[in-house]
């Protein structure tokens, strides 16, 4: 088949937003090295009018952030009748609700690390010491703080003491009125991502990550704070159990195309999922491209075939 022209959406008005300008030149610059012919283009008031004129034959949404993520960008392709490249709008909105992704995948069998989901408005209510104390008293300490919503560790905090959750509260507020507090978990920390380019999903190597402290929006982005181990440093029993976890996230969520599943590989054994994403980074030190690369993947070649995959994926019911 021929290849479509390429249109990516990338930018926006999220936090996230630097994110996915740079997630974007990268994958226009791969794909055009593979001999596809792609423009980049921002999400402004122009957006419209462009694909109305355009009429791409694929996009490739690389978004951060709500509108990027939350499945309002897809519901507006699908409605101007253009093939895209990821999820469809309701598995995106599923998966954009960390809370929600968690009980769909802990209702499939899957480990996730116990958590409440707090609106801002339940501290002025029922006032913020006494909710705190009830925190700390029902799921100890340490915990992870962070927004119920959004990426790249924007608004999260691991908390080792009581004195520090006021303070991880503020911080997650800024971020988002509604908060996901859960029960920290020790063990490897691992990214696994899935791709699909026709012959179901399958998960790439898994990139272990170890940082000199939390793996904050600076520890993703900024070379030197992070130590990456492409693939990561597993036994092969637990290479295919993590990379199971992945693909079975993959599929209970209805994701398309590619995702990203971040857990912790705990003592026993057990994958613990944390969050998932259906819209990866796809900057020079995200996970995704070091998963492919650690699988042999020329990343110009793969990305040629996930949009291929993606346009004779077109007829399907999106998800």
């Amino acid at each position: 088949m021929s290849t479509p022209n390429v249109l990516v959406l990338a930018g926006g008005l999220s936090h996230e937003r630097d994110v996915s300008l740079r997630s974007g030149r990268r994958v226009a610059e791969a794909l055009r090295g593979a001999g596809v012919e792609v423009s980049v283009h921002d999400v402004d008031a122009d957006l419209i009018p462009v694909l109305e004129q355009v009429r791409p034959g694929l996009v490739w949404p690389l978004l951060h952030g709500a509108s990027g993520e939350d499945g309002s960008i897809r519901d507006v392709l699908e409605l101007l009748g253009l093939p895209y490249l990821g999820s469809g709008p309701r598995a995106s909105r599923v998966t954009w609700s960390k809370p929600v992704a968690k009980t769909v995948l802990a209702a499939a069998g899957l480990d996730t690390p116990r958590f409440v989901t707090l609106p801002q408005s339940l501290f002025r209510e029922l006032g913020a010491g006494r909710v705190l104390d009830a925190v700390l008293g029902g799921l100890g300490l340490p915990l992870v703080v962070k927004p119920s919503r959004g990426g790249s560790a924007l608004g999260v905090t691991v908390v080792r003491s009581a004195e520090d959750l006021p303070r991880a509260m503020v911080d997650c507020f800024a971020y988002g009125d509604t908060a996901l507090i859960e029960q920290a978990v020790t063990g490897v920390e691992l990214a696994v991502s899935v791709v699909d380019t026709g012959e179901g999903p399958r998960a790439l190597p898994a990139v272990e990550l170890v940082t000199d402290g939390p793996y904050d929006y600076d520890a993703r982005y900024n070379p030197g704070r992070t130590e990456y181990f492409a693939p990561a440093r597993l036994s092969q029993d637990d290479a295919a159990r993590v990379g199971a976890a992945a693909v079975r996230v993959h599929e209970a969520l209805g994701l398309r195309h590619l995702s990203r599943t971040d857990l912790i590989l705990d003592a026993d054994g057990r994958p613990q999922l944390l969050d998932v994403n259906t819209a990866p980074g796809m900057t020079e030190t995200s996970l995704l491209p070091q998963a492919a690369l650690a699988a042999g993947h020329d990343l110009g070649t793969l990305y040629r075939s996930l949009v291929e995959h993606a346009v004779q994926d077109q007829s399907l019911t999106p998800a």
